[in-house]
Order: C-alpha cells, then structure tokens, then sequence
C-alpha cells in the first residue's frame, strides 16, 4: 500500500479546523493511524505542569467526543478504501492519546533464555503475563532506540520508493 496514497486521502477528507497542520498517517499490515495535533491550551498564566497536563487530556477528550460520528464515518470510507483498521489520535502540547487502536497477538519462537527473561519479568511483577512481558520489552526497545529505529523506516521507505519504480515482471 502507498503511504502517499493513503496521507493524500486523508489530507482530502479530514475536516478543515479538526488539526494544525498535516495530520500524521501511519500505515502497517493491519492498521492505519491517524494522529492530529491540536491547538495548545491556555491554562492560564502561572499554571502548573499539572494543571496544564489535565488542561490539555481536557482538550484531548473533547476532541474525541465531539468529532466521533464524523471520524467513524470517514473511518468506514477508508476501512472499505484501504481494506484496513482506521484508528485515531490526538497530540496536544506535546500530550499525545491513541483511541482505539488495534492490539493484535504476535507468535514467535524464544528458546529457553528468552523465555527466562520474560519470566523474570513476570515473577517480578513487572508484566501480568509472557505476552505483556513480550509487549514490556517492544516498548522499552521502542523507547530507547527510537532514533535508531527512525533512521531504519526511513531507509525502508527509501528502498520501497526504489522497488516501485524498478521494472515490472509479469511472474
């Protein structure tokens, strides 16, 4: 699926005024995730970083509420389009919610010390199960590699521009 594709349909159909700026689109196998950014609020002056992180999950959640019979039907339109999951999101002064975005079971085989270490994790409260322990260790990985794993998406995206354009086969 072309991601420019997909970014393109959607700077179409979302709504003038839901966002500042280009709303974000991320595409995979199953999902496509639309995350918009909102205007900041004015906590007022003297505000603490409290008061301003509860302002702005405020702003998330009316946003949320106030846009969803709209975000479901465009949702339909690009799940019927795209043939994938549409979810949603929002980012407000730095604050980002995902709404309901897909969790999907992953299988992979782990010899005895991986698997130790998911049980570790278990054992030590730090996950409920091996799959939350499993999930745990993406995210960690996720969190402290994350320039790494940019540089990664933008190389992949580089050789999927190369393979489009390369000759067609008719195998």
């Amino acid at each position: 699926m072309d991601q420019e594709a997909v970014q393109g349909w959607f700077a179409g159909r979302m709504p003038q005024g839901w966002f500042e700026g280009p709303s974000g689109v991320t595409v995979d196998r199953e999902e496509i995730l639309i995350v918009g950014t909102l205007a900041d609020v004015d906590a007022g002056k003297g505000a603490t970083d409290a008061q301003k992180a509860q302002a702005r999950a405020g702003r998330i959640k009316q946003f949320r509420e106030d846009t969803r019979e709209q975000r479901m039907r465009i949702a339909r339109e690009a799940e019927h389009r795209f043939r994938r999951k549409v979810s949603w999101g929002a980012e407000c002064g730095g604050q980002r919610e995902l709404f309901t975005t897909l969790s999907l079971p992953m299988m992979t085989r782990l010899r005895m010390p991986e698997r130790q270490v998911l049980d570790t994790l278990v054992e030590s409260g730090v996950a409920r199960s091996r799959s939350h322990a499993l999930a745990w260790c993406v995210r960690l990985v996720a969190e402290k590699q994350g320039e790494w794993l940019k540089d990664l998406e933008q190389v992949l995206q580089e050789v999927q521009k190369v393979r489009s354009a390369g000759p067609v086969t008719n195998a």
